[in-house]
């Protein structure tokens, strides 16, 4: 792999009940629960990480399940959209599943792309898209949703901004997107870096009010490199270009970087290395939940405030 921004690594959003939460994600949408843990800042409070059989980047969605943290709202300043990729001729599978399970579901199409548009319980907003390029990612399976059927990870993320311009200038000229198609106020920026979830959409318009962070929205997208050296080339190159970015913060799976771009979206850069099997073996991923070492000496007291998840 070269030393360039591989697309999309994880993405990061709030819920508020973390059973609904858990359940949603693992038995209706069929992706796996890839690790339990806590938030670092906050552990009395769980950090979800759902994705593919081996938690590979381009397909980790991962949640801080607040309890009682309340509705949030999307809004400019904010990553509003996940796109996930779905298998050619599966649309119709997924609108009759969610329809069953009471959500509902809008058709639509974008860039001569078909998807599907609906929201989870919290009210986040998903896309499934069925890509006009071939996407071969392993995906996971249930019962219930087999390989024709089951999400490949990410297709794309979609920013609405008031302004697009100094977005896309942090895109194209430090991670290295380059802008591929417009339609009206939609900008899709793309990497040929890698095949699958290389893409970000802008959505300008100045008359979106700001969104409010809290359930149903999204936290922060971090953009995926191959190891914590290429992490720290683009904290240069972030720093060169006069923003602010945090130290290297190790989040036990990989190292990141946090930076805000000037439309007010939270950027993270996350490393391939070392991955979800360095505390779990594979066939175990997300079966226990893994403390930082940190909080290691008070696993009773944070696994006696934790929610239920039975």
């Amino acid at each position: 792999m070269e030393n360039r921004i591989l697309g999309l690594h994880h993405i990061t959003a709030i819920a508020d009940h973390a059973k609904r939460n858990l359940d949603f994600y693992t038995q209706v949408l069929g992706v796996r629960l890839v690790k339990k843990t806590v938030n670092f800042d906050d552990p009395g409070t769980y950090h979800f990480y759902f994705g593919n059989e081996t938690g590979t980047p381009g397909t980790i969605l991962t949640f801080f399940p607040w309890e009682g943290i309340g509705k949030g709202s999307n809004g400019s300043g904010m990553a509003t959209h996940i796109g996930y990729a779905v298998p050619k001729g599966s649309l119709g599978f997924w609108k009759n599943r969610l329809e069953s399970f009471n959500s509902k579901v809008e058709e639509g199409e974008i860039f001569g792309e078909k998807l599907i548009s609906f929201t989870d319980p919290d009210g986040l907003q998903l896309q499934f898209i069925e890509p006009s390029g071939d996407d071969s990612r392993k995906v996971w399976t249930t019962d219930d949703i087999k390989d024709e059927h089951a999400l490949k990870g990410f297709h794309n993320v979609t920013l609405t901004l008031r302004k697009a311009d100094p977005t896309m200038k942090v895109l194209t000229d430090i991670l290295g997107y380059d802008l591929q198609k417009q339609e009206g106020e939609r900008y899709r920026l793309a990497t040929n870096a890698i095949d699958t979830a290389n893409l970000v959409d802008i959505i300008e318009n100045d008359k979106i009010p700001a969104g409010r962070n809290a359930a149903g929205t999204n936290h922060h997208i971090a953009f995926r490199v191959k190891d914590d050296n290429i992490l720290m080339e683009y904290r240069e190159k972030v720093l060169s270009a006069g923003l602010s970015i945090t130290p290297k913060v190790n989040r036990d799976y990989f190292y990141s970087l946090y930076f805000r771009e000037p439309g007010g979206v939270l950027f993270e850069i996350a490393t391939d290395n070392p991955g979800f099997t360095v505390d779990e073996p594979l066939d175990e991923l997300g079966s226990h939940l893994k403390l930082p070492a940190q909080y290691e000496g008070m696993r009773d007291k944070i696994e006696g405030v934790l929610p239920n998840l039975s």
